[in-house]
Parts: C-alpha cells; structure tokens; sequence
C-alpha cells in the first residue's frame, strides 16, 4: 500500500455537526467502524433506516426493505408503492419554507441563466407530464433523452417519471451511431432532444443526429424537440407546446419492480449493458450517498461537471433534489470562453458541493488558475477514474487552499453510487479512499476467491444494497455472468484495489478492457464498428493506453481492405471518422495499419496483447493464439514507430 500521510485532519466540532454523525448517534452509534459493521450486518435494518433518513415518501407502505435475500436477484420494499416525484420535487413544493428555494440553477457558455424554485419545477413537471399523457405516452413506453444540461432536460426526466415511462439519457456528445446503438437496445418508441446546442461558440446540430439515428433503426414512433423556433422536421412534437398545458395532479404509482430508467454502460464487447434502474432503487442510493456520505442538505447547492447520460448526472438529479438541494448545472466546456470558467462559475453560483474528474484536473493544472476563491464550498468530490498524486495534490493546495476536503467515491452505472469513498468523520489521505460506503459489503478477493489485505485483487461486493441494477434491459443472463460468474455468491466489480487493515483502499485500475477516456467508459466493439464501417478498414481492435489529460486515449489497430490508399492520409481521415461518429472527445490518440490482428483458435480478438504490445512489456505465453507470428511482427513495428 502506497505510504501515504492524511492531509486532511476533521475537526471534532465539524464532524459532530455533519448528517452522518448525527445520524449514527441517533442509533446509538458512536464510532463509524461499529455503524459500517451494523449496516452489512443488518441489511434490512440498514435501508429501511436509510429510506427514513433521506425522507423517501410512501403512497403504500412496505411489508420489509428486504424481501428476498438473493444477491443477483434481491427484492426491495416489497409491498411498498410511490412514486420518486413526489419525494424529488413535491414535497419541497409543497413546503411554505421551502417552496421558493432554488431547485435548479443553470446557466451555458454564453451567459444565459435559468433559476427554478421547488414550486416552479413542479409545475413544470407537472406540464411536461400532462403534455407527454395528451400525446399517447403511457407508463411502460421507453424514451430515449439526448439532450444538453437544460433545466428541461431534468423537468423531462423527472415528468417521465411522474407518468411511469420509462427514460435512457444518453450523453449528448455521441454521433448518431452510439445513440442509434441504445435505440435498438432499448426498443425506445420515444425520443427527446433538442434542435441544437452550443459547445465552445459552435452550433451542434442534434436534431440532425437524431433524424440519422433513428434511419438507422425501426422502433421509434414520435420526436419531442426543445428549440426557439420549428425544427424542420413535420412530425416533432416541441416541448415549448407540452409546457403550455394545464398541469397534472397526482402520479403514477409503481411498485419497486417497476422501471424508472435504462443507464446504458459499455463493456467490452457486444452491445452496451442496460442498467434497470426503479423507484425506490436509483433514487435512495444517490440521494443517501449524496446527504449521508458527502453531508448535503437542505438549501445546499450540488454541481456535478458531467453529462445527463453519464451516470452522475441522473445522480446530481436525484441527490441533490431529494436532499432538498438546489441542482447547479453547467452547459457548455468547463474552459470556454476562458481557462477559469469552471472556477468562476462555482465561485458565481455559491457551489456548495462539486464533483469532477482527476481528467478535468489534470487538464486544468496545465493552465493559468488567478485567484480562484471558493469559500463557500463545503466538499469536493472525485469519481471517474483512478487519481496520481500530482494532480490531487494541485486540486488540495492549490483550489482548494488546503481546506476544503477531496471526496474520494467509486462504484458506477450499476450500483448507483459508490462502494468505496470518503467519509468526513476520518482523515483523508490523498488519491485513497478512507473508507467501505455504509451499506456496501466491499472486499478484495485474490485470483482463488480468498479475501487479502495489502496486496491488488479484486473489488467484491457481499450483500445485496438498495440501487444495484435489477439486470439489464432484456438480458438477464449477461447481467449475471457480468457480475456474479467470477466468483460464486458474490459481485465481481471489475476494478483491481488494494485494501488495508485502516479499512483505507486503492483502486489502482480496471480489471476488464473498458476504456476509460476523459471520465467516459466507452466499449473497444463500439469504436471498432464505427472503424469497420469505413470501406478501407477489414477489422478494427481498440485499445486504451495512459494518457497524461484523459487518463486513457483510444489507440487503434487496423487491418486494411485489399484497396489501393495512402497511409497518412487513410490514417488521418480514421481519426476523423471515429471522432465524427462517436463524438470529438472519443477522437483516437493514434492509428496504427497493421497486416493482422492477434486471435485465438476460437476467432476472438486479443486486446490485451495489443496493449502489452504497445507498452513494451515483456512476450507473454502465446499458446492460445492461432497466429503467434501477427503478435512478433506487431512488437518488431510498434517498435519502429515508438523509437523513430
């Protein structure tokens, strides 16, 4: 374990007024190891004590928080009806202290604001939802949300979910192939966009994207456009229309084997996965890792530098506005017009709580950062990939001025949450994580299933917790073989992590081939179809190397076509093609032509030789492949290129 000293020391008096502290002793806990121990203990116990501490309002009672204890399959608040609007939004509406608090403050790169209290996100949503009913949507419909960080993006989510559809938010920066991808995946009959959108003083045509999407695939039976002025296209519905209509009372009511939403997430082959997301699942784990774990409460602000169809944007949503918070979003480059835009924007909007990425960091630790002054914010919070010391040293010292706590939090798109963070009760060392997230079962397993300490295994997770995905969408044995074939009886992560006796831990990687680029999880088969589509590439194999701003950029390897073409610019127009498909931050790092791939004798692609090959690491046992000789011939020319 790495030998490391706490920078950040609480001070009793700031510990004892934090939720979580407050919280434990109300239960008669007076220490977080022996309350971290009762809630895997006690896991019913536990999540209808959670429930209760983030306020989750009940239509119908539950009969018991855990009705059947199966890990791959465990049933919650059985018995139980509601609907998470009315928790998320109504119940702060409806509250004459709270009514006219902030619930979204917006504003993009060209200045606009938006401001939205409790009472007027109600009746928003409430519109949108009227709205989507007068047009034929009812509860079970999929929708699709490909939209920017618009106060209307949430209104949309949060009215779907008012009326029972089911929603997908995919992020806003894929090419029409991605998006095409969760379509059919989904079987989405709806999609939700807008007609445009502003990225560093440029006009995006989304609307396009979607129109070229949905060519693509056959499911899709109506599009609802927020836009200024009509879009073109005969058939859409406009938002601005759905918010005219006279508000809904009540909301559908579901049971917690309902659907709220599908949080698609890449793997490494195949289509991405599906995570099914309910009411009482989703909601209640973002909203107690939000108000227990990283201490927002009421009248506090949440900013999350992220995209709605990234995991944490649904979690800003849920976590912040359940907890009474106001939601900051921010639409546009976090470093446009100027390198301190982000800063000035946390500064201007009273952030009290800001999550990002070390990619972001490392980014900005390459610029001209002048008297940034953020006293009012109370957290920072990291997520998205492992940190270096360098960079989370800058944020500590030279943002935060020593002051402020880093957050460290780690879980995903299928936990809806974290299982390792940082607690504010305990000191805070950098790049670790200080502690297991209550409720979270976690252990690191070597290769025989046998848990360590001190020593890189796998991260596991033991008991069943309130927000694990319900499977994937219509695949239910991919999401057990995905999480539960490696080792029996237990959740199989996919990071490798280092664990100590402090209860401290280190995530050093992932286990599996998903790249992470720029805080983004992308799958090498969705960037190697984009590749195949290109009538010079024959086969396509991507992989994710070290990079120094995105923590990992795309390296592909290509097997030409039988054509006659120049390299550099054959490689140069790939690079364009993949970037104009799947999105500019997903732009390859580099293109190599090569006359084969390496394969086993079953046809499958070996990545992990290209990426041992690449970064130079000594052969490994060969014995598998049905081509040996591709694997010498591709070290000899990574090679040549590597030291001209």
């Amino acid at each position: 374990m790495i030998n490391l000293k706490p920078e950040w020391i609480p001070e009793e008096k700031q510990s004892q007024k934090t939720r979580l502290h407050q919280w434990m002793k109300s239960l008669g806990f007076s220490t977080y190891d022996s309350f971290y121990q009762a809630s895997i203990d006690r896991t019913d116990w536990f999540w209808r004590e959670a429930e209760k501490a983030v306020g989750i309002q009940w239509k119908k009672p539950y009969e018991a928080a855990l009705g059947h204890h199966s890990l791959m399959w465990p049933k919650w608040y059985q018995g139980g009806t509601l609907n998470i609007t009315e928790t998320a939004v109504d119940k702060w509406a409806e509250k004459e202290e709270t009514r006219h608090q902030p619930a979204i403050i917006w504003s993009n790169e060209a200045g606009e604001e938006k401001k939205w209290s409790f009472l007027e996100l109600q009746e928003k949503v409430s519109r949108l939802a009227a709205g989507f009913l007068k047009e034929g949507l009812q509860k079970g419909d999929i929708a699709i949300i490909y939209m920017p960080m618009l106060p209307e993006t949430v209104a949309v989510m949060l009215a779907f979910a008012k009326i029972g559809v089911i929603f997908s938010p995919v992020f806003s920066g894929y090419g029409s192939e991605p998006l095409a991808v969760r379509i059919r995946a989904s079987g989405a009959s709806i999609v939700v966009t807008a007609n445009e959108m502003m990225r560093r003083g440029k006009t995006i045509n989304m609307r396009e994207c979607v129109a070229d999407a949905i060519n693509k695939t056959t499911t899709v039976q109506k599009v609802i456009v927020h836009t200024s002025s009509h879009t073109g296209y005969q058939d859409d519905v406009l938002l601005n229309d759905l918010l005219k209509e006279q508000p809904i009372t009540g909301a559908t009511y579901v049971t917690n084997e309902d659907p709220l939403m599908i949080l698609y997430t890449s793997g490494t082959t195949g289509t991405p996965k599906g995570a099914v997301h309910t009411h009482a699942g989703f909601p209640i784990k973002a909203a107690f890792d939000a108000g227990l774990c990283m201490d927002l409460a009421k009248g506090d602000r949440l900013f999350w530098l992220t995209d709605m169809g990234w995991m944490m944007g649904p979690f800003l949503v849920f976590g912040g506005l359940i907890n009474g918070a106001a939601i900051v979003l921010y639409d546009g480059a976090p470093d446009y017009p100027d390198e301190q835009q982000l800063w000035s924007f946390i500064h201007e909007k009273k952030v009290t709580h800001f999550g990002l990425s070390p990619t972001f960091v490392r980014s900005a630790m390459q610029q001209t950062i002048d008297g940034v002054e953020l006293s009012h914010v109370k957290a920072i919070i990291s997520t998205g990939e492992p940190w270096n010391e360098a960079p989370w040293q800058w944020l500590f010292h030279t943002i935060g001025q020593k002051n402020i706590p880093i957050l460290n939090y780690s879980g995903g798109t299928e936990v809806s949450g974290g299982i390792v963070g940082s607690t504010l009760l305990r000191p805070i060392k950098p790049i670790l994580f200080n502690a297991a997230i209550l409720g979270m079962a976690a252990d690191v397993y070597n290769e025989a299933g046998q848990s360590v300490m001190n020593e890189v295994g796998e991260l596991v997770v033991k008991k069943p917790w309130v927000g694990m995905t319900c499977g994937f969408w219509n695949e239910p044995e991919r999401y057990e073989d995905t999480y539960f074939k490696r080792f029996d009886g237990v959740w199989t992560h996919g990071d490798w992590v280092m664990q100590t006796e402090d209860g401290e831990f280190h995530i050093t990687g992932r286990s599996d081939d998903v790249i992470n680029t720029a805080g983004k999880r992308i799958g090498p088969a969705e960037i190697e179809s984009i590749l195949t589509w290109h009538p010079a590439v024959h086969e396509a194999a991507v992989i994710g190397v070290k990079d120094e701003v995105k923590g990992e950029a795309l390296v592909c390897f290509i097997v030409t076509s039988p054509h006659a073409f120049e390299e550099a610019t054959l490689i140069k127009e790939l690079s364009a093609h993949v970037g104009s498909h799947a999105g500019k931050a997903l732009t390859p790092k580099e293109v190599h032509l090569i006359s084969a791939l390496p394969k086993t004798r079953n046809g499958k692609i070996v990545r992990r030789l290209l990426k041992g090959a690449y970064e130079e690491k000594p052969s490994p046992d060969l014995s598998s492949l049905d081509n040996p000789d591709v694997y010498k011939s591709l070290t000899e020319y990574l090679n040549k290129k590597q030291n001209k």
